[in-house]
């Protein structure tokens, strides 16, 4: 492990995006997320912090597909969080409860997919499509059974079942000091929880608490308001025998698409070496941090999102743990501002200045007693 922050840092990032889609909004079809009373467009910290995520797994796996000591990914693609809180449990040597499975008679199948299950319990199919009530060795079986009890609905044989289940669960809760080593675990072998933190008190896996990351960032806004364009696609080809006989012949699919022609945008981040400290997050995990920043946009290519670019990462870093001036007034004197009256299509458009004056890339500048200004990009 290398050395521990010592300082707080805040920053600003910026990044543009050419004729793509940079955060769709599955609640609106897809369209660019956007602030319904400015018009300026919107992209989620979540989407910033998946894009990180992605970046940690390719530039940290090694030519097996084996990830770096330290920097495995906690919630990545079709991922099942469970299994990593019982590797955790595992490597400590710590026991656990056994998970049960109980198949379920075929009378009893309709009335126990329609019902809310207790936490622990989930109905399964088996190798033979068979239904199968699993019984997580972590269940609380008090907890299920008062569950079971105040549910409304449930037949006496659908009651009697789920107790028969419980009473053959042989069940274990780790303590509160087994969670505490889980925790510290998971911190020590996962990048995205050391940094971002996570929930990790799962009701269907050994508890692992709760982690408060030291890093946070905004929503990204846009500088100015957006246009969302929407373009009609054509497919030269039909997915089945039944669309290609309907079209006779014609074989084409329309579809929709959604870009912006072009935005600039800002999000504002935090760094705290006190939480840094409880996560294990220390000055090299920092520094890998800045590098995604500047570079996931490069290995996130794709026909949605068109061109996006990091055009700019200011990191403010304080003398203190716990800083030497408020990140707003900061940010505050960071400005990006357009020039000219032209309708801006490229990062030219706009100027980027602290307190007046340009930052060039790799430059240090003093900004006030206890803070300097970093431009990483």
């Amino acid at each position: 492990m290398n050395q521990p922050l010592k300082s707080r840092y805040d920053f600003v990032l910026l990044f543009d995006v050419k004729d793509g889609n940079p955060n769709g909004d599955p609640d609106a079809g897809n369209l660019p997320r956007l602030d319904a009373e400015t018009g300026k467009g919107l992209v989620t910290d979540v989407s910033i912090k998946r894009k990180v995520r992605n970046y940690v797994q390719i530039a940290k796996t090694d030519d097996k597909g084996v990830l770096a000591d330290r920097f495995d990914i906690y919630v990545k693609e079709r991922a099942v969080l469970g299994r990593a809180h019982v590797a955790a449990f595992n490597d400590l040597h710590i026991e656990l409860g056994e998970d049960l499975r109980v198949p379920v008679p075929e009378s009893l199948v309709d009335a126990l997919k329609e019902v809310g299950l207790p936490e622990g319990m989930e109905i399964v199919e088996d190798d033979e499509d068979h239904a199968v009530l699993v019984v997580s060795g972590t269940t609380d079986k008090k907890e299920a059974k008062q569950q079971i009890k105040d549910a409304e609905g449930l037949s006496k044989d659908v009651t009697k079942f789920l107790n028969k289940a419980l009473a053959d669960a042989k069940t274990r809760k780790p303590t509160r000091d087994e969670s505490d080593k889980g925790r510290e675990w998971m911190c020590k072998h996962f990048y995205d929880i050391r940094s971002f933190g996570a929930v990790m008190s799962l009701k269907s896996a050994p508890n692992c608490g709760q982690v408060r990351g030291p890093v946070q960032l905004t929503f990204a806004c846009s500088v100015d308001p957006i246009v969302t364009l929407e373009h009609s696609i054509t497919r030269m080809a039909v997915a089945t025998e039944a669309e290609a006989e309907k079209q006779g012949g014609d074989n084409r699919t329309m579809g929709r698409k959604f870009t912006v022609p072009y935005g600039l945008y800002r999000s504002h981040g935090f760094i705290s070496a006190h939480l840094a400290r409880q996560t294990g997050f220390d000055d090299d995990d920092l520094e890998f941090f800045f590098k995604a920043l500047e570079q996931m946009f490069e290995h996130d290519r794709s026909a949605a999102r068109g061109e996006m670019s990091t055009r700019g990462l200011y990191v403010f870093r304080h003398d203190s743990e716990l800083g030497n001036a408020p990140a707003h007034a900061l940010f505050d004197k960071l400005t990006v501002e357009r020039q000219g009256d032209d309708v801006a299509r490229d990062f030219g458009a706009y100027s980027v200045r602290f307190d007046g004056q340009e930052v060039a890339v790799g430059q240090e500048l003093a900004v006030v007693p206890g803070v300097t200004l970093i431009r990483k990009c």
